[in-house]
């Protein structure tokens, strides 16, 4: 028991002694300190289980220092009170960075509105290389908001939507016609082959036309719809190959259809001139309504607006726009603007042109007895003709258009009786 208060008055005297010898060995401080901590602690301990023993209070309890590393901050939290400055929405990024450290917002809202920045890329090979997000635009039927994100509005909610609808508007409305009506005329052009409606040369062009407009109308009708009806069926991964297969038959199967169209368009532009006799045609609708069809020319109005409306215009516009997202038009095509406007422009233009050409493909085939055989083979006899086209007869037996135009005859071909007239 006497021996405990002289341990004390020893570890006091250790902890003295190491003091001053800090004061002259700064680095031995520690283990001084830490020698007297043991020396108490030991004399404590040997002190019996009847002593009382010092327990500090909580108040006094030292909280343990911090971990060291880096800590998350909010930056609405430092220096909150940076807000109140007139100028803080027009600071800069570095400007902002003084007052509030990792606030990075004028950096971002910079490249959110389409600024430029610095790339070592040529701009005439990457124009937008410095461009991460494009600038501010409004397109009929989209709001304000970037150029990428107004481009897919209106796709998705106008586009795609209200295209669809025309195309299925368009084949539900010809399916309601040929159940009511049936096939037209009375003619089966089974009879002699006698007058050459189109020579060996336009109904070259009209096929291959004809075949890179279906190639290139099932490929883009995949593409822009089939998610809806293709791919729940499909699966996602068949899907997947079939579009990617499409798109690259869409993507060559496009400069044909460009180079049959011009040739098309030009072999059959004088016939498709609108005269004074498509008025009576179009104010009797063709006869559509009535026991038999009204006379016209080579072509009726019909068919001179499927020409002009769903051929020409919309057809050449579909080419340009196509060529433009195929990169094939030098210095077209090169900025994401330049496609996403082309993109929108061949969507409505070959959305039309598919909505008439259904028509024309059906007047070619079911709408119209014989019809399909003339163009197959070039030739009609007298009564087809003359019931589809008497106006066009008339001049054929007047001498006034050849009944053969090309250089092949058809097989037994007898000459056209003007006495028939």
């Amino acid at each position: 028991m006497r021996l405990i208060p002289f341990l004390r008055a020893g570890a006091l005297a250790l902890g003295l002694i190491g003091g001053a010898w800090a004061q002259s060995a700064p680095e031995a401080a520690a283990a001084a300190e830490a020698a007297a901590s043991a020396a108490v602690t030991a004399a404590s301990a040997s002190a019996p289980a009847a002593q009382p023993s010092f327990s500090p209070s909580p108040a006094a309890t030292t909280a343990a220092p911090a971990m060291g590393g880096i800590r998350s901050a909010n930056i609405f939290e430092i220096a909150p009170g940076a807000a109140s400055d007139p100028d803080y929405g027009q600071q800069t990024n570095a400007e902002r960075n003084r007052v509030q450290p990792g606030n990075n917002a004028p950096m971002w809202r910079a490249v959110g509105s389409g600024v430029t920045g610095y790339s070592s890329l040529p701009v005439s090979q990457a124009p937008e290389a410095g461009n991460l997000i494009q600038p501010m635009v409004q397109y009929p039927g989209s709001r304000f908001t970037t150029a990428g994100e107004a481009w897919r509005q209106v796709r998705n909610n106008w586009l795609i939507p209200y295209g669809g609808s025309l195309v299925l508007i368009a084949l539900v409305a010809l399916a309601i016609l040929y159940f009511a009506k049936g096939s037209l005329g009375q003619a089966r052009n089974d009879g002699p082959p006698v007058i050459e409606r189109f020579t060996p040369f336009e109904r070259s062009a009209h096929w291959l036309n004809a075949i890179a407009f279906v190639l290139l109308a099932v490929s883009g009708i995949v593409m822009a719809f089939g998610k809806f009806f293709l791919q729940p069926v499909l699966g996602l991964h068949l899907f997947g190959w079939l579009s990617y297969l499409l798109k690259n038959i869409h993507n060559f199967a496009g400069p044909l259809f460009a180079v049959s169209l011009v040739i098309v368009l030009i072999t059959f532009l004088k016939d498709n001139i609108a005269s004074i006799w498509d008025l009576l045609w179009l104010k009797n609708a063709g006869g559509m309504f009535g026991g038999k069809q009204v006379p016209s020319h080579r072509f009726n109005p019909a068919e001179k607006g499927m020409y002009w409306w769903g051929m020409f215009f919309p057809g050449l516009l579909a080419v340009v726009s196509g060529l433009v997202l195929d990169k094939l038009i030098p210095g077209l095509g090169i900025t994401r603007g330049e496609m996403q406007i082309a993109h929108m422009i061949h969507l409505v233009a070959t959305v039309i042109m598919m909505s008439m050409v259904f028509g024309h493909i059906y007047m070619g085939t079911l709408g119209v007895r014989g019809a399909y055989k003339a163009m197959r083979t070039g030739w009609v006899d007298e009564e087809w003709a003359k019931e589809h086209h008497e106006l066009w007869y008339d001049d054929i037996v007047a001498g006034k258009i050849p009944a053969q135009r090309s250089g092949q005859g058809a097989s037994a071909q007898p000459p056209v009786q003007t006495a028939s007239v």
